[in-house]
C-alpha cells in the first residue's frame, strides 16, 4: 500500500513537502501540491484517522440534497450492499458545507478518511463531479452519464421503455398524451422525456408543450398535475408521470376529483422500486431498480479498491415496460335522450362536468375505439 515516503520518492519532495500538500498547507506550490496528489491518487495511498487506516467510501451529492426521497433511500440501500461485500463502509458526506474554499477535493476525501466517493448529481453540479474526475480521486456517479472518458457513471436507459410506454397507449387508442416530470432537468428525466417525444412524433401525433408540464418530484406536485389536467378544456386521456411520487400523487387526487382510472383517464407511472403496487388500480408503469443500481456502483468501485487497479466504468443498465390496471383504451361518451344533441360524442370530463341537458343520459361506451 502506498505512504508518504513512497508519494514523496517517486515525487522527488520531501517527506514533510508530502505531509504539507496532503494537508492544505498554503505555503505548498500548487504546482508541487497538484504533483503529490496525482501521485497519491495514482498509487492508492489512503489516508488514516489516528493509527488506523480506514476502509470508508462515501455517499455525497455534488449538489443539492435529496437523500429523503425514495428514490434515493433505494441507490443508498444498494450502495451499502455493495460496499459491504468488499468489507467497506459507507459514510454521508456533505460537500457544499465541509469542503474548505482552498481545499481541492482529493485533499478534502483524505481529511474525511474516504478511499472513493460515489456521487448524486443534477445538470447544474455535473461540473463537480468531472472535477472530483480529473483529480484522478476513485470515484464513479450514480444515474447520470457523461461523455468525458474519465468520469465514471452507473445509470439506467429509461428511453427505450419510456417509448415503449407511450406507444402502449397509442395502440389502446389514445392520441392525446400528456407527460408529467421532474422540474429539475437530470438526465433520468431528460431521457424520459425523449422517449416520450419520439414515441409522439413517430405515431404522428403532435408534441403539445401546453400536455408537457413540470413539478417538483413530490406527491404535491403530482396532486397539481393532475388537478390541472382535469381543468384543461381539451384534455388528455392519458398521462405518462415520469417519476414515482408524481405518479402516486396524481392518483390520489384523482381518486379525489371521483376521476376514474382507468375508465376515464389512463396513467402510466415510472417506479424505482415496488410503489406501483402501492396504489389502486396497480400502476402500468416503466421501472428501474434503485437498489440495483446503487449496488452496481459501490460493488464495483469497492472492487477496484481492493485490487488497487482503477479501471474505467461507465455502465448503462436496462429498465423494463410493466402494463397494469392502471391503462385501458380511451372512454367514449355518448347522448341518449330527447335532447337536441343526442348522440354526440363527449370528452369524458365534460361529461363528468355535468355541462349537458339534464334531460340527456350519458352512456360510457369503452369498445367504440379499439387498440390498434
Amino acid at each position: 500500500m502506498s505512504s508518504v515516503r513512497h508519494i514523496a520518492a517517486e515525487a522527488g519532495v520531501s517527506i514533510s513537502t508530502v505531509s504539507r500538500a496532503l494537508n492544505n498547507d498554503p505555503a505548498v506550490n500548487p504546482r508541487t501540491r497538484e504533483m503529490v496528489l496525482a501521485v497519491a491518487n495514482r498509487t492508492g495511498y489512503v489516508a488514516t484517522v489516528g493509527r488506523r487506516v480506514t476502509n470508508n467510501i462515501a455517499f455525497a451529492y455534488a449538489g443539492r440534497q435529496t437523500i429523503s426521497s425514495v428514490y434515493d433511500s433505494a441507490l443508498l440501500e444498494g450502495i451499502v450492499r455493495g460496499a459491504d461485500t468488499s468489507r467497506f463502509d459507507v459514510i454521508l458526506l456533505n460537500l457544499q458545507r465541509d469542503k474548505g474554499a482552498e481545499e481541492t477535493y482529493t485533499q478534502f476525501f483524505m481529511r474525511k478518511g474516504v478511499r472513493a466517493v460515489v456521487l448524486r448529481t443534477t445538470s447544474e453540479s455535473r461540473h463537480v463531479c468531472q472535477a472530483i474526475a480529473d483529480e484522478n480521486f476513485p470515484m464513479v456517479v450514480i444515474s447520470e452519464r457523461f461523455e468525458s472518458k474519465n468520469v465514471n457513471f452507473v445509470d439506467c436507459d429509461s428511453k427505450t421503455d419510456s417509448t415503449r410506454a407511450v406507444e402502449y397507449l397509442v395502440s389502446l387508442g389514445h392520441r392525446r398524451i400528456a407527460l408529467v416530470m421532474h422540474v429539475i432537468p437530470d438526465c433520468d428525466h431528460l431521457d424520459r422525456f425523449e422517449g416520450y417525444r419520439e414515441a409522439m412524433i413517430g405515431h404522428g401525433l403532435p408534441v403539445d408543450e401546453r400536455l408537457v408540464l413540470r413539478f417538483p418530484a413530490n406527491l404535491a406536485g403530482g396532486a397539481t398535475a393532475m388537478a390541472m389536467l382535469s381543468r384543461m378544456s381539451n384534455r388528455p386521456t392519458a398521462a405518462y408521470f415520469a417519476d414515482p411520487m408524481l405518479a402516486v400523487g396524481a392518483v390520489n387526487k384523482a381518486h379525489e376529483l371521483g376521476i376514474r382510472i382507468p375508465e376515464e383517464l389512463s396513467v402510466v407511472g415510472f417506479d424505482d422500486s415496488d410503489i406501483r403496487h402501492s396504489v389502486y388500480p396497480t400502476l402500468t408503469a416503466v421501472c428501474q431498480d434503485a437498489a440495483q443500481l446503487g449496488h452496481e456502483a459501490a460493488l464495483r468501485l469497492t472492487r477496484m479498491l481492493v485490487r488497487k487497479k482503477m479501471e474505467r466504468l461507465q455502465v448503462t443498465l436496462p429498465s423494463f415496460f410493466e402494463a397494469n390496471g392502471s391503462t385501458g383504451p380511451p372512454p367514449v361518451y355518448r347522448l341518449e335522450g330527447p335532447a337536441s344533441d343526442t348522440g354526440r360524442v363527449l370528452d369524458p370530463f365534460e361529461a363528468r362536468a355535468g355541462r349537458v341537458d339534464p334531460s340527456s343520459r350519458l352512456t360510457l361506451h369503452r369498445s367504440e375505439q379499439e387498440p390498434q
